[in-house]
């Protein structure tokens, strides 16, 4: 007499917890990429002292795409020479960003990838409502 199992063992695979746990893997990792990537600002606040003008260099951004240094025109393509001569002359001061509302953004930070690069002190300087 042969004796058979009552029980086959089965041999199929779920893969439910498989997924459950590649999918929070993605989600983890996408959300921190995004955080480690982020450009730092220094943004203005709404009270306290304002900066003055010794300590400040104004870089702006017109409708039109040109780029001023206080109110001398300069060539983007010079940008981060003319920032360095600039702040030369007045070491230790901040650059404070100016960009028209109709800038693209990729202008701005084209300013904002030269002073990140060297190690300058940036502001972006907004209106208020």
């Amino acid at each position: 007499m042969k004796i058979r199992p009552r029980h086959k063992p089965n041999a199929q695979f779920s893969l439910s917890s498989m997924t459950d746990v590649v999918f929070l893997l993605l989600v983890f990792f996408l959300l921190t990429s995004s955080v480690s990537s982020a450009i730092d600002l220094t943004l203005p606040e709404g009270k306290g002292n304002s900066t003055s003008e010794a300590q400040t260099i104004a870089v702006s951004i017109d409708g039109r795409l040109r780029f001023f240094i206080e109110e001398t025109q300069i060539n983007p393509v010079y940008l981060e020479l003319e920032l360095k001569k600039a702040l030369e002359k007045r070491p230790g001061a901040t650059l404070l960003l100016r960009a028209q509302e109709d800038v693209a953004i990729k202008e701005a930070v084209r300013v904002l990838d030269v002073a990140n690069a060297n190690g300058y002190k940036i502001v972006l300087a907004v209106s208020p409502k």
